[in-house]
């Protein structure tokens, strides 16, 4: 049996795009506030059952509850408790239909996530440069 975590999440409504400053030299900068609401999305991306159901809703687009406690193995509880952690941080959105919930996952929140992280870390847009690796993305 998988424990449950319990975090402490507030709604994600601070838009890192206007929390961002440039300093010296064109290097973007974080605002505190920022920090701490992507800090609060990693957390969360963090939990490994958290991670998997962003990675099927990835794969599959949108799912219910029952799909995603068939592909996790998990309880209707637990997973329940974790698609609610995910809705406050706004990375995925539920539509109703019926007596079913569907979810899938915040396209809007998702790209802010990358285009405002990404390029903090290097400095062509949309790309982080490692040692032996570089790690891009492009916008469709």
């Amino acid at each position: 049996m998988n424990q449950v975590d319990v975090l402490d999440v507030e709604p994600a409504n601070v838009d890192v795009r206007h929390e961002e400053q440039r300093e010296e030299g064109g290097r973007i900068r974080l605002s505190d506030g920022a920090v701490r609401e992507l800090c609060s999305v990693f957390k969360l991306l963090a939990d490994e059952t958290r991670f998997r159901i962003i990675l099927h809703l990835l794969e599959e687009g949108e799912l219910n509850v029952t799909q995603l406690c068939e592909r996790l193995g998990q309880s209707q509880p637990a997973v329940s408790h974790h698609l609610a952690l995910l809705r406050v941080a706004r990375l995925i959105e539920l539509r109703r239909e019926g007596k079913h919930n569907y979810y899938s996952l915040s396209q809007e929140r998702l790209v802010d996530l990358f285009e405002n992280v990404f390029p903090l870390s290097s400095k062509e847009p949309g790309a982080v440069n490692l040692p032996g690796i570089r790690l891009s993305y492009r916008r469709e």
